[in-house]
C-alpha cells in the first residue's frame, strides 16, 4: 500500500496558523504524504499574498485555487464560491487525496467539501459544533459537518451538538481547540523583537483590534466601525489593527481603518496580516483585545487579557469570564472599555480558565487522521438521538 495522502485546504492566514503545526506532523511522518491546497485570501495581493507564509515555513503548496473576485458584495462572494468549486474539482482530479482536512466555517471551505463529496473523498473537520449567530458562517459550519466524516470539535458541548446533527459518536472526538495547543508549542517573540518586526513602539497600554462585518446584518459595517473608531479615539492607548477577512462589506471597514491610521500615525498602525507568530506574540504585550473575531473568544483568555467583544458576530459561542460583551454603539463600547480597565477586575482576568483548552490537541488529531480506517467511511448513517 502507498502512503496515505492527507490534503489540507486553507484559505486564510488565521486558519493556516491554526493548522500549521498539524501539517508539519503529517509532513514529518514517513507513512503519510502531505498535500496542501491554498485558496481564496492566500492568493490575493489585497489580503497580503499570505500563501508565502506557508512556503516560508518550509511547506510545499501542491495546488493553488484562485477564486476571490475583487468586490465584497453578496454577488461577488457567491461567484467566488462558484469559481472555487470549479478549481477544487481540477485539484482533486490531479491530487486524488485519501483524506481532506479542513477547519472552521468559511465559504471557501464549504466549496472545498462540496467538491469532495462528489469526488467521494472523506473529510476530517476541525472545530465543528460551534454557534455564531451573527454570521452566515454558522450555517456553513453545520453544512460542512454534514459533509464530513471525522469530527474534532473543541468542547464537550460542541461534540454533543455535532452528534445532535446526526453524526456517529465514535467519529466525533472532543479534542480542545488547536489554537490553544499551538500557543504552548510556539516560541513567541520578545517585546523588542515584536516591536522591531512591526516597526511600531508599544505603549504601556496598547489595544489589538480586529473587526469583521456581521454578515447576516444588512449594511451595518460602516456605522458599527465608526462607533468602534470613535470609542478607540477616546482611549489613551496605542492601537494595532488587523484587517478583516474577505467577507461581504469588509472593504468599507478596511477603508475606514486606513483613513484612521493615516490621521493618527503615532497612535495606530494597521496590518493586512500579522501572521500567526506575530499575532500570538502581540497578545503577550497588549492590554486589551477589541473587536468581534473568534480569536478574542478562543485564544485571548489563555493570555489572561480582557476581550471586548462587539455585537452579535460571535453570539452563541462558549465564553470565558474575561469576555466583555457590548453592543456595537459608542456608549456601549465606552462602557466596555471602562470595565476592561477597571483595576477591580484585574484578578478576574488573571484567574480566568479557558474552556477551550485541553492537552495535546494537535497530536490527538494527527494520530486519528493517520490511523483511522477510511474504508467505507464515505457511506454515512444518520445517528438518531
Amino acid at each position: 500500500m502507498g502512503k496515505r495522502k492527507i490534503c489540507f485546504i486553507t484559505g486564510s492566514r488565521a486558519e493556516y496558523g491554526l493548522m500549521s503545526r498539524l501539517m508539519k506532523k503529517v509532513q514529518n511522518d514517513n507513512e503519510l504524504q502531505l498535500q496542501i491546497i491554498a485558496t481564496n485570501m492566500h492568493l490575493s495581493p489585497e489580503f497580503g499574498l499570505t500563501y508565502r507564509e506557508i512556503e516560508n515555513d518550509g511547506l510545499h503548496i501542491d495546488k493553488k485555487v484562485d477564486m476571490l473576485l475583487s468586490g465584497d458584495s453578496s454577488t461577488a462572494t457567491v461567484k467566488s464560491l462558484g469559481i472555487g468549486i470549479l478549481g477544487f474539482a481540477d485539484a482533486y482530479e490531479d491530487l486524488r487525496p485519501d483524506l481532506i482536512v479542513v477547519l472552521g466555517d468559511r465559504y471557501e471551505i464549504l466549496g472545498a467539501v462540496e467538491a469532495a463529496l462528489i469526488f467521494r473523498i472523506p473529510v476530517a473537520h476541525i472545530s465543528g459544533g460551534d454557534i455564531t449567530e451573527g454570521a452566515y458562517d454558522d450555517a456553513i459550519r453545520h453544512s460542512i459537518t454534514k459533509m464530513s466524516h471525522l469530527h474534532f470539535p473543541t468542547t464537550k458541548i460542541y461534540r454533543k451538538r455535532v452528534i445532535q446533527l446526526g453524526e456517529q459518536p465514535d467519529h466525533v472526538w472532543n479534542v480542545g481547540n488547536i489554537a490553544i495547543d499551538n500557543i504552548h508549542h510556539t516560541n513567541l517573540l520578545s517585546h523588542s523583537e515584536f516591536e522591531e518586526s512591526i516597526h511600531f513602539k508599544l505603549d504601556q497600554l496598547t489595544a489589538l483590534v480586529t473587526f469583521h462585518p456581521v454578515t447576516l446584518e444588512e449594511q451595518t459595517a460602516e456605522e458599527q466601525c465608526h462607533a468602534l473608531l470613535d470609542a478607540l479615539d477616546e482611549q489613551p492607548l496605542k492601537i494595532i489593527f488587523t484587517m478583516p477577512n474577505s467577507d461581504s462589506n469588509g472593504r468599507i471597514i478596511i477603508k475606514l481603518i486606513n483613513e484612521y491610521v493615516e490621521c493618527h500615525p503615532e497612535k495606530a498602525i494597521a496590518f493586512t496580516s500579522l501572521g500567526y507568530l506575530r499575532y500570538l506574540s502581540a497578545l503577550q504585550y497588549v492590554g486589551v483585545v477589541v473587536g468581534n473575531s473568534s480569536s478574542g473568544i478562543v485564544e485571548v483568555p489563555s493570555f489572561h487579557l480582557p476581550t471586548i467583544n462587539i455585537g452579535d458576530r460571535q453570539k452563541g459561542r462558549l465564553q470565558a469570564e474575561s469576555i466583555i460583551n457590548c453592543l456595537p454603539t459608542l456608549p456601549s463600547i465606552r462602557e466596555a472599555f471602562a470595565e476592561a480597565f477597571n483595576p477591580n477586575n484585574h484578578l478576574r482576568f488573571e484567574q480566568v480558565t479557558n474552556p477551550y483548552e485541553q492537552p495535546d490537541t494537535a497530536n490527538r488529531i494527527y494520530q486519528t487522521i493517520k490511523s483511522f480506517p477510511l474504508e467505507g467511511l464515505i457511506t454515512k448513517h444518520f445517528y438518531d438521538l
